[in-house]
């Protein structure tokens, strides 16, 4: 179940499934090759990371995104990590540090793109793992949890919001990660919440930014902006 439960959830980030379209359960278990209870098993647990909708009677899509989701995601997220590295900078300790600067040192060296333009599915593991980096001094199982399941969510938003045709990239995302970085580990937690709060926030304000450009209804499914 674990190898389907991985394809499916790269094929979503990177967008290869693209938002609110239709999971054919059996068509899924075809492909890769297993039973229909090992596509559920994969999809539910994607439905449960708020990858996947469930939707009675009509099966299984992957989720809708929209600029009013977009804004409560970002806003709940920034309060969830915020705290998560207030206290990871408070009470995190040796290991922390030297993990910390191992997942940095492993997202600093890994292009977000390959030379064709396809998002880099390497540089999405090692940005999850810096974020989840700088969380994990805080020593809460329930805080990484929320964090972990709202990052999840987000990261369909940060695949649209850098990759929609005839828009730029967003720039300088290298650099805000080295002075979140810095911040952590020099112990300055408000400069570390300040620079985390707007790299947080530098993604909605670029897609809303290009959903605005396209014409882009705010109750409308942001996959539209793509077509």
């Amino acid at each position: 179940m674990e190898d389907v439960y991985v394809a499916l959830r790269s094929d979503i980030l990177l967008g290869r499934r693209l938002p609110s379209s239709r999971l054919q359960l059996n068509e899924l278990a075809e492909e890769h090759d297993v039973s229909l209870s090992v596509v559920r098993e994969a999809v539910t647990r994607l439905a449960g990371e708020d990858l996947v909708e469930a939707t009675p009677q009509r099966g299984y899509r992957v989720r809708s995104i929209s600029l009013e989701q977009l804004r409560d995601l970002t806003w709940v997220r920034i309060e969830i990590e915020t705290l998560a590295l207030r206290q990871s900078i408070a009470k995190g300790d040796v290991t922390w540090e030297s993990n910390l600067v191992g997942a940095h040192h492993r997202l600093s060296v890994t292009p977000m793109y390959f030379e064709d333009g396809r998002g880099n599915a390497e540089w999405m593991t090692a940005h999850g793992a810096f974020h989840a980096a700088l969380a994990a001094g805080a020593g809460s199982p329930v805080l990484e949890r929320v964090r972990r399941q709202l990052y999840d969510a987000s990261e369909l938003y940060r695949y649209w919001s850098g990759n929609l045709p005839n828009h730029p990239t967003r720039a300088h995302v290298g650099d805000e990660h080295k002075g979140i970085f810095d911040a952590a580990l020099a112990r300055d937690a408000d400069l570390a919440v300040d620079l985390l709060t707007h790299h947080l926030e530098a993604t909605a304000r670029h897609l809303e930014t290009i959903a605005s450009e396209d014409g882009t209804n705010e109750a409308t499914d942001l996959a539209a902006v793509a077509d």
